[in-house]
């Protein structure tokens, strides 16, 4: 009792706000400034607070945004590939290692206020 290890789920919108989801984008900065607050504030009572910053993963949400009815790419789709290293989607499955490194009490002993990026490469992209 008195350890643990909490996982906040930020977005690339966190470092880098997108048109029209202005509000998205804000309150998923404030999970990067409350991650690092609560790694601060919690650090000496043995509770690691660390986040997972993820790039485009089809979900439920925006999966009619990012497809078309007949299952291929939509246009926001296409421009996300083009401006993501990688030139696709994320799997779920590729966020896994992430979070499993940032529970693991022996691996990321010494990890904490810190964030992961898993994005394929979007963030590093320049004009």
């Amino acid at each position: 009792r008195g350890k643990g290890s909490i996982i906040n789920i930020a977005s690339v919108t966190s470092h880098l706000p997108l048109s029209k989801v202005i509000a998205y984008s804000a309150s998923k900065a404030a999970v990067l400034s409350a991650t690092r607050f609560l790694a601060r504030e919690w650090a000496t009572k043995g509770v690691r607070v660390n986040s997972i910053t993820p790039g485009f993963f089809p979900a439920e949400q925006n999966k009619k945004l990012l497809f078309n009815e007949d299952g291929t790419p939509s246009e926001r789709a296409l421009s996300i590939f083009g401006h993501t290293a990688m030139g696709r989607f994320g799997d779920p499955t590729e966020l896994a290692g992430a979070a499993v490194y940032l529970a693991s009490n022996k691996a990321a002993s010494f990890v904490t206020g810190s964030d992961i990026v898993v994005d394929g490469g979007f963030l590093s992209q320049t004009i």
